[in-house]
């Protein structure tokens, strides 16, 4: 490309980046001076992103309620919202905007060539030609507005973006988050939380938010990213011809570089308080937090060399600073992190459930642990450990349901963003973890420990201290406000208000005009790949154990799951599964202690987890597999050692050390508190469907609200009687750990099973051949209807039922009715008129099914609008472009992208819920030939799912209490 005639751009530089098996390209164009970094290769999952330098200057939230609003429809694309019109109707592997502390960026991805131009001409014209300066609207829908409905009603507020930061807010994570920031960066922009605070939100003003953007949304400002298998030449003429070559990059001054935070002379302190119930204790509820600013993220040595020291210090199982407050009692949790996505990083340690009266010896503790660190030097295996994991991470690439081009992107904005000449230099990190392990023995690292955290006074001790009533208090001045603000204003300006809230409900209520939305590219049904993906399934025997083995291109990488079956464990103890797969390789083994096998486990493996999943037979709904899972990921010419390290975790698992399993429970107990609040959309669906859904009892059981309800039941008996707990998991380790209960899933390259195979059986054969599995024990459901309450200042509402047991069977229509729903209905009336953040719905081939929202301002508003959804699909009749657009977005989701684990994964799932290829085929065929009245007959199925009256509701406690004839029960969440 480096020899092209592109004579718009300037090619400040061409490399090979050999880690990634690309070419890399740094351009600026002349006339806009645009930014622009290309990353060329072989993968057609191709990727495009823009991306702003946008400083906040106060915590307004301006720069999010911005990356909300451009998505509001542009002048080439005047619909009220393209964003949606695409993710009903396009291929795209990814599509989403994100607000950083310091940048906002528009990035998206397709496999589809056509479809990927089609995203980059919507997204482009979106930044740059938004309708938010012709549609007042748009800003008081997605950020905020006041809501009046009549002269006697009180005065609220309302938006998109408010109600996803009130639930931002109501975590104390976030809290402290943000307390951090402020307390380690007060003079530069870093200080600002560009999500916004909901305090300061409604001081954003209409004015002030259009200067913003008209400051910082101009290519001269832009950093614009293109990845993959494409025509580059083409794309950047294009993008030339129809968008840069408009701008001149001396019309506007931009001033957007983020400025360094002058070091400190001593380490600050600071305290905040965040939101509890009023049945929640405060003992025991604060965040201790000891965080220092290291160098900056241009330094490519020190990036990588902290991401170990947080590996080898705090977050590896056993690691000294870790285990020196646990052991002094400090914290019921300690966990740390390197944040290197930002100008200066900073390296924090945290003591989560801790008291505020240990903050001084909670800072003395870390200090002096860390100075005889340095004395005695670091554990080598440590650190060889941390840099092989990050190896086998970067060279295997895994980013799950995320296209790798898009992570690349976001790294290269690491450094990109500060220095021009800078995108590629955390892509090529294999010399630079080859450097660090050449360092190991040198005294390096010690010396970055003096350095950057005994002897630099930039850092910050921040305490986050529970509260009782701040979020009832914050309501009520938040109420007064309003109050004597309605009080204050003429009767002609409450008639305002009303007409205005009148008003924006009917803009939002008016659908786009039909031309409008034809001016949304899509693809057509002819585009829709006819044939769904094959499974790969090819039945073994290793001796008497079963074995089921997927192939497929892995990269040299042998994917491995021994799965127990469990279905058999009397329903009392399903909860200990939970435990158990919390507990498995953290414990002493026969050879190892549990540090030095997290070390072994990082030194020869891409990790060793465990887990507890479940398979609903799909042929007789009253059966389910229920399997406790050990997977790993492992070198081929490594296998020896994950074998063998396997089979000492299942084999001699030392549970008997009662002080580390009550650690361990406490930490799950810790985590589990914050899962269940930020997570609450999927927690509250998943127990509204254990009333009736075997399938979602033993996911309750083992991760949702049943679990935490008996960790917490746990976490007081380990003070009594330690040794139950210990033998009780001991117990089903013997039952459940032995060969007559083993079915082997392996995902590998052609030829990799027959060279696997002996050296699994080796260390297989050292289980206990055991018993078989007995008949299923079917758990007691029961129909609850319960109302969970947090110090969050938003609800996840969750409505279920099974359409199965009302005699419906599934069809592939669901799927789509599945996309019409979470981006027509359902988005309009929660999201778009309702406020809350987000909407989802989903059908399983089981028939269960559910309905929920996300930081959502309303309860039963929007389980009315749940009641309400037979009667809009009975009423649906979109035309055939609407109708196809529908289809083809369900294609997208039914196309995702999957690496080679989660092919292995896939096939394993549908060969042990008894799901063929020929039922997956005919469900692809209902969907691509689907009409109109395949929809509107799904009413009734949809009204028998709505008819089961389940019902989960978690967050704000007086939300939820006042509206209590809802429920049959109300409880805390983490009671």
């Amino acid at each position: 490309m480096d020899k092209l005639k592109l004579s718009a751009y300037e090619i400040i530089e061409v490399r090979k980046i050999a880690d990634i098996e690309s070419m890399g390209y740094i351009l600026r164009h002349k006339k806009s001076g645009a930014r622009v970094c290309v990353i060329s290769n072989e993968d057609d999952n191709k990727v495009f992103s823009i991306g702003f330098r946008t400083p906040p200057e106060d915590e307004t939230g301006v720069p999010h309620i911005i990356e909300h609003t451009t998505l509001c429809g542009s002048d080439k694309f005047p619909v009220k919202d393209p964003f949606i019109e695409l993710a009903k109707g396009s291929l795209n592997t990814f599509l989403n905007a994100m607000t950083y502390p310091e940048k906002t960026l528009y990035p998206v991805a397709s496999y589809n060539e056509r479809d990927f131009k089609n995203l980059m001409e919507v997204y482009l014209d979106a930044v740059f030609h938004p309708n938010i300066t012709k549609y007042k609207e748009i800003f008081m829908q997605e950020g905020w507005h006041y809501e009046l409905e009549s002269e006697d009603a009180p005065l609220t507020i309302n938006g998109v973006v408010y109600n996803e930061m009130k639930g931002a807010y109501s975590s104390p994570d976030e809290v402290l988050e943000t307390a951090i920031m402020e307390a380690l960066f007060p003079d530069n922009t870093y200080s600002k939380n560009s999500g916004g605070n909901p305090e300061k939100i409604p001081e954003l003003t209409y004015e002030n938010y259009l200067a913003f953007y008209h400051k910082y949304y101009h290519p001269c400002n832009s950093y614009i990213y293109l990845y993959g298998d494409m025509d580059i030449e083409e794309r950047l003429t294009w993008l030339d011809e129809e968008y840069l070559s408009h701008y001149d990059a001396n019309e506007v001054e931009v001033h957007s570089q983020i400025q360094l935070q002058k070091p400190f002379d001593a380490v600050v302190s600071e305290r905040r308080t965040y939101p509890i119930t009023e049945d929640e204790p405060e003992e025991k509820h604060t965040y201790l937090s000891y965080n220092k600013v290291v160098g900056t993220v241009l330094d490519r040595e020190l990036y990588q060399a902290f991401s170990i020291l947080d590996y080898v210090l705090v977050s590896a199982p056993g690691a000294p600073v870790r285990q020196a407050l646990i052991d002094a009692g400090i914290g019921e949790d300690v966990y740390g992190s390197f944040e290197d996505g930002m100008l200066q990083p900073m390296f924090s340690i945290v003591a989560k459930n801790a008291d505020e009266s240990d903050q001084t010896r909670f800072v003395q503790i870390i200090e002096e642990t860390l100075q005889k660190l340095v004395k005695e030097g670091l554990n080598q295996d440590s650190l060889l450990a941390g840099i092989n994991s990050a190896e086998f991470r970067f060279r295997e690439a895994d980013y799950g349901q995320f296209p790798k081009g898009l992570l690349y992107g976001l790294q290269c904005m690491e450094s990109w963003l500060f220095d021009d000449t800078k995108p590629f230099i955390h892509l090529e990190c294999l010399d630079t973890l080859q450097f660090l392990r050449e360092q190991i023995k040198t005294g390096y690292f010690e010396d970055l420990i003096q350095k950057y955290l005994l002897d630099n006074a930039h850092g910050a001790v921040v305490v986050v201290a529970p509260e009782k009533g701040l979020n009832r208090a914050k309501e009520q001045a938040l109420a007064e406000k309003l109050a004597a603000y309605k009080a204050g204003l003429s009767d002609a300006e409450v008639q305002a208000l009303i007409a205005q809230t009148r008003h924006l409900r009917e803009y939002q209520e008016e659908p786009s005009k039909e031309e409008d939305l034809l001016k949304i590219p899509m693809l057509g049904r002819e585009d829709m790949k006819k044939e769904a993906m094959p499974f790969s399934n090819k039945e073994e025997n290793m001796g008497e154990i079963p074995v089921v083995r997927h192939e497929a291109p892995a990269n040299g990488i042998d994917y491995i799951t021994l799965m127990f079956e469990c279905n058999d464990i009397a329903e009392e103890e399903v909860p200990y599964l939970g435990l158990l797969r919390a507990v498995l390789g953290y414990v002493n083994t026969r050879s190892y202690s549990y540090a030095d096998l997290a070390n072994a486990i990082n030194i020869y493996t891409g990790g060793i987890t465990s887990g507890v999943s479940m398979y609903p037979d799909l042929k007789n709904h009253d059966a389910m597999a229920v399997k406790f899972e050990i997977r790993m990921k492992v070198l081929e010419s490594n296998l020896e050692h994950a074998m063998k390290l396997a089979e000492e975790i299942l084999n001699s698992s030392d549970l008997h050390d009662t002080k580390r399993l009550a650690e361990l429970i406490a930490q799950v107990k810790s985590r589990l508190q914050v899962n269940l609040s930020s997570s609450g959309h999927t927690v509250a669906a998943m127990r509204a469907l254990s009333y009736e859904s075997v399938y979602a009892f033993y996911n309750d059981a083992t991760i949702g609200i049943a679990y935490n309800q008996m960790i917490r039941r746990l976490d007081e008996q380990m003070k009594e009687n330690p040794q139950a707990v210990a033998e009780k998991l001991q117990q089903l380790i013997e039952k459940v750990f032995v060969r007559k209960r083993m079915l082997i899933s392996f995902t590998g390259e052609e030829g990799s099973y027959e060279k696997a195979s002996p050296i699994m059986q080796k260390y297989l054969e050292k289980l206990p051949e055991g018993t078989p599995a007995q008949a299923a024990i079917h758990p007691v459901l029961s129909k609850k209807n319960e109302g969970f309450t947090d110090a969050s200042q938003i609800q996840y509402v969750a409505r279920s039922g099974n359409f199965i047991s009302h005699g419906y069977a599934y069809h592939g229509t669901l799927k789509i009715l599945k996309m019409i729903l979470s981006y027509e209905y359902l988005w309009m009336n929660i999201r778009v008129k309702g406020g809350a953040y987000g909407c989802m719905s989903s059908f399983l081939r089981t028939g269960d099914s559910y309905f929920v929202s996300y930081r959502d301002p309303n309860l039963a508003k929007t389980n009315a609008v749940y009641e309400k959804i037979p009667e809009y699909v009975a009423s649906f009749a979109p035309d055939e472009r609407d109708m196809t657009k529908y289809i083809i977005g369900t294609f997208g989701a039914l196309d995702t992208p999957l690496n080679p684990e989660a092919k292995g994964s896939r096939s394993m799932a549908a060969y042990l819920e008894h799901l063929t290829y020929e039922e997956i085929q005919k469900e692809r065929d209902e969907i691509l030939t689907a009409t109109p009245a395949d929809i509107r007959s799904l009413s009734d199925l949809i009204a028998s799912i709505l008819s089961d009256q389940c019902l989960c509701v978690v967050g704000n406690e007086h939300a939820i209490r006042e509206e209590s004839g809802m429920f049959t029960s109300i409880q805390g969440l983490c009671e």
